[in-house]
């Protein structure tokens, strides 16, 4: 749980992509004695929006499921199946243009499911139009759409991962259109198991005297994963369920140091089930209505034992029901288009936590949240090279604890005479809202001295992004950001003055600014060798006057830069090796610094078969292990380190196997807040 607040906060402003960009040629065409041949654009501008024609981009890459495609778009960073996008405070995946409701965990497990080979394209939207019912940064994956000529087609895959322990799965994606009826089955099933390892150095203040308190966590997780994703669709009905169960979920942790040895064991008391079940209905005049029903339950266990003496234990539950609704609405005038629309969402949030043996106080509580908004938005072409979407939503927010009325305004726009030269603006203002498990206030316990404490005070904060995208030739982007958060919150480990304590604990701060410069360069030799340069060079500051009862203003000049590779023998080879570089600079988070780290990535890409309807690829992740960093904090009486050592190092090999299609394509032209373990 350490882990991810170290690596998504980096991650999500630095541009740790690794992409590869492979001119596709368009088959040269005889005209008597005029040979002509061209590129296939990888990059395209229109209104605000980037489409990239990522199928084409990792065509050569040893990669077999959406989300690992994704890390090798422009400007956008995959950590281990944590998607960010530069110049974004955060990023929000959707399907076909429509918004899916899940836990990220869920979408994750989506993606990964569903084959590469579906892929059609992705845009990518700095600043999303009030009509996805987005606010901020959008990756929309946009799927090929399966007709009856195509029939039963499908892919199945299975997979083996070695990390410290390892792991296994398999997936099966198949679809299937006859008539006006269309259907998409994904199923996949996956056995895991972690390991993670983290020593920390707490100089402790307290009472008037400094004790160096040194601790070694090691901790091993492991569950079975069951997903579903199934689609019917009739004409422009369709109907969707999306679900997941886990089950033998359990971790234990083991710590030792200066306080003694300690052990402390979590399980799932029943399956984690999540169950999403939404219907859309599109009219031929414009209108689309859709709605949405989720429902979320979790029930865990936590046992802290020192040597063989039992400490407490606590048992934590979270049932989520929410209801989503929405009705938009298109009208063309003119040139002009005209969209306009509403949307509603009531959430129930029962959670509760019971200790035993200890002065932790217990909760039961039942928290409602209902959001509502109204939008409107228009956009047009001009002749002249002019094309943007512009709209405005108001949304009104109300829980327990607070009500509020928001307005939040969009611009995407793109400028061009001709393809050689795109520009591009976006504006945009969300707010975003805690986790619900943080505002109930729970208590979990990492060991005796650390804890992670909910926050009940905890306020929704205001986000603000600016972007400036040049693209030249329709293959090379610079992006020039700015992101302000308005009481950004950040969770970070505290010494309390007052007792041996070592606390957790999400706050507001004053404001996080992030200015930078991202650049994404494609180039190589023929068909031989395509490689992808990247590099971020930014400026972060944060800044709180009350992080607990202490200030700091930490600010720090970050770099980012990554060299990705992919090399054939020849142009039809059924072989291609891809070898690939990251590398970060120190860097910050809120009032901690974080070490400089890097990765070798390499892999081996290898179809066979009949018409290539088989796969193997062979992926070995951060050879070296040195994608983990150390984190300090030494300010205003605070003395603390972390190293993580994790074993990040990992081996994959997958096989593929297609029937009926999916097959890869030579020349594809293109037309067109969940959880307790907080």
């Amino acid at each position: 749980m350490r882990k991810a607040f170290i690596f998504i906060t980096i991650l999500h402003s630095v541009a740790s992509y690794a992409q590869t960009v492979e001119p596709d040629t368009i088959s040269a065409q005889q005209l008597d004695e005029v040979v002509v041949k061209g590129d296939k654009p990888k990059i395209k501008g229109e209104d605000g929006i980037m489409v990239v024609d990522l199928p084409g981009i990792v065509k050569d890459k040893p990669v077999s499921n959406i989300l690992e495609a994704l890390g090798y778009l422009p400007g956008v960073t995959n950590n281990n199946g944590i998607i960010g996008l530069t110049g974004a405070s955060n990023v929000t995946i959707i399907l076909n243009g429509e918004l899916t409701n899940m836990p990220l965990g869920n979408l994750y497990q989506l993606l990964y499911n569903t084959p590469v080979d579906r892929l059609k394209n992705v845009e990518i939207m700095y600043s999303a139009p009030a009509k996805y019912h987005v606010n901020g940064a959008v990756i929309n994956v946009v799927l090929k759409t399966p007709t009856p000529l195509d029939g039963l087609q499908g892919q199945l895959r299975t997979g083996y991962n070695q990390a410290h322990y390892g792991s296994y799965g398999g997936v099966l994606a198949a679809t299937f259109a006859i008539k006006d009826w269309t259907f998409d089955l994904n199923y996949g099933l996956t056995r895991s198991k972690s390991w993670s390892r983290e020593e920390t150095w707490s100089n402790h203040l307290y009472d008037g005297n400094r004790t160096m308190i040194e601790d070694d966590m090691r901790r091993i997780g492991q569950n079975w994963s069951n997903s579903i994703f199934t689609s019917i669709s009739w004409k422009t009905l369709k109907l969707t369920y999306n679900g997941q169960l886990i089950s033998d979920s359990k971790s234990r942790g083991f710590s030792s140091g200066t306080l003694g040895n300690y052990t402390t064991s979590s399980k799932m008391l029943s399956p984690v089930s999540y169950h999403n079940l939404s219907m859309r209905y599109t009219a031929p005049f414009g209108m689309a209505i859709g709605a949405e029903y989720a429902l979320y339950s979790e029930k865990r266990s936590q046992t802290l034992f020192k040597d063989s003496d039992y400490v407490l234990s606590s048992e934590n539950h979270q049932e989520i029901d929410r209801w989503h609704v929405y009705v938009d609405q298109q009208h063309p005038i003119g040139n002009w288009q005209l969209n306009y629309g509403m949307e509603y969402q009531h959430s129930k949030d029962h959670s509760s936590q019971h200790y035993a043996l200890s002065a932790n106080t217990d909760f039961d509580d039942i928290l409602n949240e209902d959001v509502a908004s109204l939008y409107v938005g228009t956009q047009r072409s001009f002749e002249w090279g002019l094309s943007f979407n512009v709209s405005a939503k108001g949304e009104y927010y109300h829980n327990k604890f607070q009500h509020n009325w928001n307005l939040i305004p969009q611009l995407g726009a793109t400028y061009y005479k001709t393809p050689n030269s795109i520009f591009q603006l976006n504006l945009n203002t969300q707010r975003i809202y805690p986790s619900y498990w943080e505002l109930h206030g729970g208590t979990s316990h990492i060991d005796d001295y650390s804890t992670v404490i909910g926050n009940p005070e905890l306020q929704p904060y205001i986000q603000y992004d600016a972007q400036f995208n040049y693209i030249l030739r329709q293959k090379y982007v610079a992006t020039l950001y700015f992101q302000y958060g308005d009481k950004t919150t950040v969770q970070l480990p505290y010494q309390s003055p007052e007792s041996p304590n070592l606390i957790y604990q999400t706050i507001n701060m004053n404001f996080e600014r992030v200015v930078g410069l991202n650049f994404y360069a494609p180039f190589g030799v023929g068909y031989i060798w395509n490689a992808t340069a990247s590099a971020n060079v930014m400026n972060r500051q944060a800044k709180a006057n009350h992080f607990h009862d202490i200030s700091f203003d930490n600010c720090k000049w970050i770099f980012y830069g990554s060299l990705s590779n992919s090399f054939k023998f020849s142009q039809n080879s059924p072989v291609s090796v891809s070898v690939d570089f990251s590398y970060i600079s120190p860097s910050l988070q809120g009032i901690a610094d974080m070490s400089g780290i890097w990765r070798i990535d390499a892999g081996v890409k290898w179809q066979f078969g009949k018409k290539r309807c088989c796969e193997f690829d062979l992926k070995a992740d951060d050879i070296f292990n040195k994608w983990s960093p150390t984190m300090t904090i030494n300010n205003t009486g605070q003395d603390y380190r972390m190293k993580v050592r994790d074993m990040t190092r990992n081996l994959k090999l997958t096989f593929i196997w297609r029937f009926n299609g999916f097959k890869p394509k030579d020349n594809n032209i293109d037309t067109s807040r969940f959880g307790t373990g907080k």
